[in-house]
């Protein structure tokens, strides 16, 4: 049994963090230990469910992006842990971390990326500091992996994809999504025949939020009985004053971080998913699961994941009167559960399937 490394920023709820998390419930003791080393220094809303694991431990500490010590304590650990395999989730940001595995005579160094754009600003250094890390990360992974094919085109345009390269989609166990009629409508104080247009995401400027409180403010002018509930980590905090005051306060609501997903997807008659960039949206994929219909952004990593049969759902992430129109359209029929949405995601996102591929990974590495 071997002992895996995992690097990741920290472990509030999204996308990464519950891939990883759903990853370890499964497979977490057929490793010898795990090691969740949260680079951002933080853990989060996720920690504890990570700590009752019984081989798995959670590593907190800030790693500065050029600091050479940090770097140096981190090639120590895993020499002195004996670490057999080392997995950083954070893209371009890994090249460090894989450069740190070949030097403690790691064999098996894979970095996986989750986003299709890069993770912050451009300038003129941040640019020299993006392409010497992405250098580091082609030259040092024994596997590049990513969530879609989007995240590969952006990152590596122009460089030979080899046999490292790899897509492995985002799993989900769909029984978790399995709860019949149940929904939170009458504790939200929305009536069974209002019309109720749903999010999930943290609030972050590639979530879109800000079309988001255009189209609901311009729907709620336009359309009667229609709701809106939007959660995750910080949206609560950043919004809720939008519409404190309004004359539709009471049809807008709005929450931070939210431990009964599906509960507030099944609540929903549609799913609107406006986002900038994605590396694979997890929360669409939830939705689809369940067979909610959608409205979404037309990006490549969200046409990707929901096939050419729904790009008529799809607009630029950037046209408000389309997604109002988009919304009005699906109101209008009184769209109901997609029952082969709902067959088709939960055949490709297969949570066993696509995660046994991943655990191949972390245990066959192959030596550049």
């Amino acid at each position: 049994m071997k002992n895996v490394a995992f690097f990741l920023t920290g472990l509030d709820s999204g996308g990464l963090e519950n891939y990883l998390l759903r990853f370890l419930n499964i497979h977490h003791s057929e490793f010898n230990n795990v090691f969740v080393y949260c680079k951002g220094g933080k853990g989060g809303q996720l920690e504890n469910q990570y700590r009752m694991l019984d081989n798995v431990q959670v590593i907190k500490h800030k790693v500065g992006y050029i600091n050479i010590l940090d770097y140096w304590k981190i090639k120590s650990f895993l020499s002195e842990t004996n670490i057999d395999v080392i997995c950083d989730f954070t893209g371009n940001f890994a090249g460090c971390i894989m450069y740190c595995g070949a030097l403690a005579g790691i064999k098996n160094r894979i970095a996986f990326y989750r986003s299709s754009s890069d993770r912050f600003g451009s300038n003129f250094f941040k640019n020299i500091y993006n392409n010497f890390v992405n250098s580091l990360t082609y030259r040092f992974s024994t596997s590049i992996l990513s969530n879609s094919y989007a995240a590969f085109k952006h990152f590596f345009a122009g460089d030979h994809f080899d046999s490292r390269f790899e897509v492995i989609y985002n799993g989900i166990d769909s029984n978790n999504y399995s709860i019949g009629s149940k929904n939170l409508r009458e504790e939200l104080n929305i009536p069974s025949e209002g019309f109720v247009v749903g999010h999930t995401g943290r609030y972050n400027p590639a979530k879109n939020h800000a079309v988001i409180v255009q189209v609901i403010k311009k729907l709620l002018e336009e359309e009667d009985n229609i709701y809106f509930i939007l959660c995750g980590n910080n949206v609560r905090s950043n919004l809720a004053e939008l519409f404190l005051n309004d004359e539709f306060a009471d049809k807008v609501k709005i929450f931070d971080y939210r431990d009964d997903v599906p509960l507030f997807l099944n609540t929903m008659d549609l799913f609107f998913f406006p986002s900038i960039t994605e590396g694979q949206p997890n929360s669409l994929i939830e939705a689809m699961i369940m067979g909610i219909p959608f409205v979404a952004s037309d990006i490549e990593s969200i046409k990707e994941t929901v096939g050419e049969t729904y790009f008529d759902c799809l607009s630029d992430p950037l046209d408000v009167p389309k997604f109002v129109n988009l919304i009005k359209e699906k109101k209008k029929i009184g769209v109901g559960r997609d029952s082969i949405l709902k067959m088709a995601a939960k055949d490709r996102f297969d949570h066993r399937r696509l995660f046994k591929k991943f655990y191949e990974k972390l245990n066959n590495g192959e030596i550049r």
